[in-house]
This record gives C-alpha cells, sequence and structure tokens, in this order.
C-alpha cells in the first residue's frame, strides 16, 4: 500500500532540484500574510513603482480594445510595437536594428529567460556579477548552466572590475550579465566605467554579453545613461540589449519587455517563445507603443520623485546604528551594509548572525519587509525597494532606526 502511494506521488523534475519561487517573491508574500493578519506592516520587498500607469497609455490600451486588437498577434511583436523599439533604441541610445533583430516578450525577464533557454547547453557558465537580481542565478540553473557569481566590492562602486572578469572567463563561459542601474545595489556604469570590462569580453570570441537596461530611465543626479552595444560597437554582434516598459512607464503588470541583438539569436529565442507563450498580449503591446512614442515628461518627473526619497533612505539609514549605505546613482534600491549590528542581540534575546537575522528582526519585531542580501548574492547587506510612498518610507525608516536603537 505504501509502495504504491509512493510510486503515484508526484515527482518534480530533477532541473527544479537546486530553484524554488524566487526569494523576493517568498519574503514578500511572508510579509502581505502579515498584512493580513492586522500587523503594521511596511513591504519595501518588490520592485514595484508606486505610481499608475500615465493617462495616454491607458488610453491607448482602451482605444485598442475598442478596435478589436484582442485576437493574436504575430509571435514575437507586431510591426507597429517592433517599429517603435526600433525607433527607442535610434533616439535614445544610438543603437541601429532591423525588425528581424527585434523581440517582444511577457516581461524583460521573458526575454532573459528565452536568452538563455535558446543558448545554453548543460555546463556552459554565466558570469554573474554581484550582488544580482536573485532570478538571473535560477534562469541559468533551470537552462542548465552554471551561475559564476563575481563579489563586487562595495569600495568599487558594487562594479566589477576587468580584472576579475577576466579571472572569472573560462573555455565554458556563454554570457556575462551586466545591469546597469542595478537592482539591488543602484550601481550604475559610466561609458569610461564600462569600456575597459568590454574590452575583456572582446577579447573572448566565445563570450557573449548580455545587458539588462530596464533601469535606463531611473538615473540619478544628472549622469548620462550608457548601454555596452553603444559604448563598444564592436560586441554588437555578440550582444543582447534587453529593456521592458515595467520600471520607467510603471507598467509592472502589463508583462512587455523587449530586446534586441544579433537576428540567429532572436530567432532562436523566438522558437523557444512559440512553445512557451506565443506573443504577449495584443493590448500590452498597444499600450507599449504609446508609451514608447508618446510624450516622456513623466518618466522625467518620477525620476526625480525617486531620487528625492532615495536621498531620504540614504539619510535615514546612515544614521541608523550599525547601518552604512552608499549612495545609488540610479534605479529604486538601496543596498546597505548591516556589518555593524551582527554579534548583537535583538531585546526578545535572539542573537544577529547574518543578514538573514537582521531582516527577520525588522520583520517580525519592527514590521518592515527588506530583502537580505544574502539572497541577492553579496552579505551582510540589505536591499531596500524605494518605489514607495514617501510616508511609508518615512515610517519604515524610523522603524529601522529604533530596530537599530534597541539592540545590545
Amino acid at each position: 500500500m505504501n509502495a504504491a502511494i509512493a510510486a503515484t506521488a508526484f515527482r518534480a523534475a530533477d532541473r527544479l532540484g537546486a530553484i524554488g519561487v524566487s526569494e523576493i517573491v517568498r519574503l514578500t508574500q511572508e510579509a502581505n500574510q502579515l498584512k493580513r493578519q492586522g500587523q503594521p506592516v511596511i513591504v519595501l520587498g518588490l520592485g514595484e513603482p508606486d505610481f499608475d500607469t500615465p493617462a495616454h497609455i491607458l488610453e491607448a490600451a482602451q482605444q485598442a480594445m475598442a478596435r478589436g486588437e484582442t485576437h493574436y498577434t504575430v509571435l514575437d511583436g507586431t510591426a507597429e510595437l517592433k517599429a517603435a523599439i526600433q525607433h527607442k533604441f535610434k533616439h535614445d541610445n544610438g543603437l541601429d536594428f532591423q525588425l528581424n533583430e527585434i523581440t517582444a516578450g511577457a516581461g524583460a525577464k521573458q526575454i532573459l529567460y528565452n536568452a538563455l533557454m535558446a543558448s545554453v547547453n548543460p555546463g556552459d557558465e554565466v558570469i554573474l556579477p554581484a550582488p544580482y537580481w536573485t532570478s538571473y542565478a535560477d534562469m541559468v540553473l533551470i537552462a542548465g548552466g552554471v551561475p559564476v557569481v563575481v563579489p563586487c566590492t562595495e569600495a568599487n562602486g558594487f562594479r566589477i572590475t576587468p580584472e576579475q572578469l577576466e579571472a572569472a572567463i573560462t573555455l565554458r563561459t556563454r554570457w556575462v550579465f551586466i545591469n546597469s542601474p542595478s537592482n539591488p545595489s543602484g550601481a550604475a556604469y559610466s561609458a569610461e566605467q564600462l569600456l575597459p570590462v568590454l574590452e575583456v569580453v572582446e577579447r573572448h570570441p566565445q563570450v557573449w554579453l548580455l545587458a539588462d537596461d530596464i533601469y535606463e530611465h531611473i538615473l540619478y543626479d544628472g549622469r548620462a545613461f550608457a548601454t555596452p552595444a553603444a559604448v563598444l560597437p564592436s560586441l554588437r554582434d555578440r550582444a543582447l540589449t534587453v529593456n521592458g516598459v515595467s520600471k520607467s512607464y510603471a507598467m509592472t503588470g502589463w508583462r512587455l519587455g523587449y530586446g534586441a541583438g544579433p537576428k540567429a539569436l532572436i530567432a532562436a529565442m523566438a522558437v523557444v517563445q512559440s512553445q512557451a507563450t506565443s506573443c504577449p498580449s495584443s493590448i500590452s503591446q498597444a499600450a507599449a507603443v504609446a508609451a514608447l512614442t508618446g510624450p516622456q515628461d513623466v518618466v522625467r518627473e518620477r525620476c526625480q520623485a525617486f531620487q528625492d526619497r532615495r536621498d531620504l533612505v540614504v539619510a535615514s539609514l546612515n544614521a541608523s546604528p550599525g547601518l552604512r549605505c552608499r549612495v545609488p546613482e540610479g534605479a529604486f534600491y538601496t543596498f546597505a551594509s548591516c556589518e555593524g549590528v551582527l554579534g548583537r542581540t535583538t531585546p526578545g534575546g535572539m542573537l544577529l548572525r547574518t543578514d538573514a537575522d537582521f531582516c527577520a528582526y525588522l520583520l517580525r519585531e519592527h514590521h518592515v519587509a527588506v530583502v537580505p542580501g544574502g539572497v541577492l548574492g553579496l552579505a551582510p547587506y540589505f536591499r531596500i525597494s524605494y518605489a514607495a510612498s514617501t510616508a511609508d518610507l518615512q515610517e519604515a525608516c524610523a522603524r529601522i532606526q529604533r530596530a537599530c536603537q534597541a539592540l545590545f
């Protein structure tokens, strides 16, 4: 009887053995569960703008529905959307792509996944500068690849050095990821900082570059954005440039991302998408056209709001005993060191040994949900998403200060 039950029990695929649901999603779910129980939790976990999608984008989606554009579209993006993406790359980045070098999918995350599934063989290595967005490593694993994590120091602004990259590359290296501005550190590369790193990639013809530019328009203090394929054009034929509308236009739920690169790679990615999701939402595609071709004033205004919030959070964290936070150049995250509170004890008698312990203490005793750096590849740090209201940020920062002051 027991053997029969065991034989019919669900057996997960081996490829899932080393991964699970995104740790950021899991932590946010735990925080939301506490909120449903009546706890006054402030969730600063997910990277989702608190702004609404701009009105002209909503109007474009409504008009598309009224025209009956509710059917399947071309597999990886309508001609109208690809033309809008083509114009965006030319106008914003100085990059020229043909339409068959452009793809659109259900979020930038799907574009990354498609690229890895289309190109990574078992044992291929993918270099991830740490800290990194936690999904990078899991997507590499599910594709059969090997994440090669390169810890990037706070002293170097959480940016990889040419020497680190050179030392990490082997004959098995397939991809190098560059995410600028970065989730989770907020670090951004200038063109001058990127060039020597890209020259290392150029010297190794088996290595391709994946540029995750999703936070392109969330850059502070007058900094100029730089994308790898424009900084070193000789890499264009082995680079994939990924972007989307989720962050800049507050369109996370619309699930629309895009990428551009060599047509052979784009065609292989289309094969993957054809057997996974097929086309992205027709309505989301129409909305994305409006986002990319419409007025950009709202993007600049919201970037200034994010910068104001950054300044608030950084100042507060640096005023908290035991914490240290560098000023991020972009995105909407702080990545603060909590090394100074480790080894101390909470009022409840818990010894804080790791960044995960500190984050658990903040959640359970002070009702602030943040993400430990360990799950993002670098400890002892923690990430705050300041894509939240100023009132929530002020209260959360006050709670974090009280939490640090209460330790002994």
